[in-house]
């Protein structure tokens, strides 16, 4: 056995030992090179676990396969990419065949379980793209398998990363306001970002679980991992009243719509050349259309949503989500014994340094690694004292940042510790799922949801514990 080879095992053993809080994943060293397949060649998997993970790891890693269930964009994922493997619309066959170390999900939400499963049975270590799943039972066959396996499962949570979201969880761990009480925490999304889902498949229950799984997920990972508990309850509200057949005229997609003219939500995909490229040239094979209408029939997500939470220490949370905000940004508070604590990002009036609305999540999604000059504040508030503004270094590409330091962390330095706990095991990822599910099932029967209703895992007071 090469060292390499037992440092890469070592290090699976590392975060064996500690599902909850892994502290190390994947390592290897250049004289062995990790062989990762792919499953799942759109915008996530090309981009953020494809192409920048040859640009910047070409060196320590390999990609030794690539499936998707579309052939056509399966090709041209693999020269965007720029991939030297196999392409395989079959992904046990792939398995199979290339026999890799690690296995990266970057499918339709709904089918995430499919091949996390498969790639444990198979012998794989697995690293999904966030959401982990999008029902109970589902999240339940997940652990399940990780559990009989010898395997690992790690979440690709990547905010946790970003220096600003990094720096609240310092105050927090430092008891700068002493223990907390309650958090607010409320998301905008533009009517370009939040429109956007409601154009693909994310707009169906039963491809995405709504945004409370897909979207929210971030967040209540962010929050269990501020807050340093895991949700014991919640209740929620939530309503379809903007998009589907809340809108004003119908279509049957934006390049074939009467209404262009007329529109304000007329969205040419044929200038975007990465969404053609990707998806409009082979949509011929699968018939997904990516410039959906967004007020067809088909859609039944919620595009409203407010929650409150109770964590297992005691900790109340409120919890709201906006999908057509003029602006795209959030806001957070942290109310303790000794203080409260109040951060936000990209909110224009608050911020001199705010983004093109239309092309904020562009720049966010960029794999670029350009550090920015700016700063943004986060304000500490204690008790009998003035107010404190800390400034924190800003980086608007790449999610605030955390992009580049989650790959670097997963795929260069697994090996050293992380006083944040940054990576996130199957554990995290059921915990910030379960909130969104437990919200949607409050939704539906109109009363509080205990999370350990859902599945066999019992809240802790104390993540990790």
């Amino acid at each position: 056995m090469t060292n390499s080879r037992r440092k890469f095992i070592t290090s699976i053993g590392m975060l064996a030992a500690s599902s909850a809080f892994p502290i190390s994943s994947f390592a290897f060293n250049k004289s062995s090179k990790l062989k990762i397949a792919l499953v799942g060649t759109g915008i996530r998997g090309t981009t953020f676990w494809g192409k920048r993970l040859l640009d910047e790891y070409s060196d320590i890693l390999e990609f030794v396969g690539l499936s998707d269930i579309n052939p056509s964009r399966l090709a041209y994922a693999k020269g965007f990419i720029g991939a030297e493997c196999p392409i395989f619309t079959d992904f046990e066959e792939m398995v199979n065949k290339t026999k890799p170390d690690l296995v990266i999900v970057t499918t339709k939400d709904a089918t995430h379980h499919q091949f996390i499963i498969k790639g444990l049975e198979m012998g794989c270590d697995v690293l999904t793209e966030k959401p982990l799943t999008t029902d109970e039972t589902k999240c339940q066959a997940i652990l399940n398998a990780e559990k009989k396996s010898d395997k690992k499962l790690i979440v690709g949570f990547n905010y946790r990363w970003s220096p600003y979201a990094t720096k609240i969880k310092e105050l927090l761990s430092n008891n700068t306001i002493g223990d907390l009480v309650s958090v607010d925490f409320h998301w905008y999304l533009n009517t370009y970002h939040g429109a956007s889902y409601f154009r693909r498949w994310h707009g169906e229950m039963e491809n995405s679980g709504s945004l409370w799984v897909h979207k929210a997920t971030h967040h209540f990972d962010l929050l269990n991992w501020w807050i340093n508990s895991e949700p014991n309850e919640v209740f929620a509200y939530g309503d379809l009243e903007f998009y589907g057949k809340n809108g004003p005229q119908q279509g049957p997609n934006c390049r074939s719509c009467d209404y262009k003219n007329t529109c304000d939500f007329y969205w040419d995909i044929n200038k975007d050349q990465t969404a053609k490229k990707l998806y409009v040239d082979h949509e011929h094979e699968d018939g997904y259309i990516r410039d959906n209408c967004l007020f067809r029939d088909e859609i039944n997500i919620y595009d409203k949503m407010s929650a409150q939470v109770k964590y297992a220490d005691n900790t109340v949370l409120n919890y709201s989500l906006t999908t057509y905000s003029p602006f795209e940004g959030w806001r957070v508070a942290f109310n303790g014994t000794k203080g409260r604590i109040e951060a936000s990002q990209d909110i224009p009036y608050n911020s001199i340094n705010t983004v093109d609305e239309a092309e904020k999540h562009a720049t966010e999604m960029a794999q670029t690694n350009k550090e920015e000059s700016s700063y943004e504040p986060i304000i500490v508030h204690n008790l009998w004292k003035e107010y404190e503004v800390v400034k924190v270094p800003m980086e608007k590409s790449g999610h605030g940042g955390g992009d580049k330091r989650l790959h670097d962390k997963l795929f260069v330095n697994p090996e050293i510790p992380d006083p944040y706990g940054r990576t996130a095991g199957a554990r995290d990822g059921a915990m910030s799922i379960l909130i969104g599910i437990g919200a949607r099932r409050s939704i539906e029967e109109g009363k509080a949801i205990k999370i350990a209703d859902l599945t066999n895992l019992e809240p802790h007071a104390q993540r990790g514990s």
